[in-house]
């Protein structure tokens, strides 16, 4: 039953990516337009994180900074949206996070899945061999643009305190739980909400 579940999960990757992809066109040349005219740069911001079974894969995204941001000031992580280093149209992007759309790239290719735990930078908070035998069971599915963690605990608590949310979802995985993270997902969109953390020790929103 779970290889069934597996697979069409796959299909409904790929429907829903190349679908979505092909519907909100006019937003992502919108914002790729924007993006060039506002600041210097690259309108795409590429990024090496963790996948499956801690494959590393290049995660891709709208540009929301100013270039080599992740070498400037707080590096990886952005704790307030005062943070200079963010530019006017990324502020926008980033707390109703189309940025993150060009991910749908990521969902087609197969690095990642419309709905899964978040992929990880490579060194960052753990590297793959250090995590232990239970927290690597959230790299036993590929990691997605939304999951459970996103819609229940998003960034409001630390990150090891996220994985056993995401394990939970890995055990618990089956395609009407996907449907109904999705429409949670596209719920939360629409109602903005803070994503940046009022405590170093709690949360921060990565580039």
């Amino acid at each position: 039953m779970r290889r069934l579940n597996l697979f069409i999960k796959r299909l409904i990757d790929l429907f829903g990516s190349l679908v979505g992809a092909i519907i909100i066109s006019p937003v992502l040349i919108i914002i790729a337009l924007s993006i060039k005219i506002t600041s210097k740069g690259p309108i795409f911001f590429k990024q090496e994180r963790l996948g499956k079974d801690g494959r590393i894969f290049k995660i891709l995204k709208f540009r929301t900074m100013v270039v080599n941001a992740e070498n400037i000031g707080d590096g990886l992580f952005v704790k307030t949206e005062q943070d200079n280093r963010i530019t006017k149209i990324g502020k926008l992007l980033r707390a109703s996070s189309l940025d993150e759309l060009p991910q749908l790239w990521n969902v087609i290719v197969g690095d990642m899945s419309l709905v899964g735990p978040r992929p990880p930078v490579p060194l960052h908070p753990h590297k793959y061999e250090t995590y232990t035998e239970f927290q690597r069971k959230r790299f036993e599915m590929k990691p997605g643009m939304t999951g459970l963690t996103q819609v229940t605990v998003r960034n409001s608590v630390h990150w090891d305190e996220r994985i056993p949310v995401d394990v939970e979802y890995v055990e618990k995985f089956n395609v009407w739980l996907d449907i109904k993270l999705l429409f949670k997902t596209i719920r939360k969109v629409l109602v903005r909400e803070s994503i940046y953390t009022h405590s170093e020790n709690k949360k921060s929103k990565s580039i």
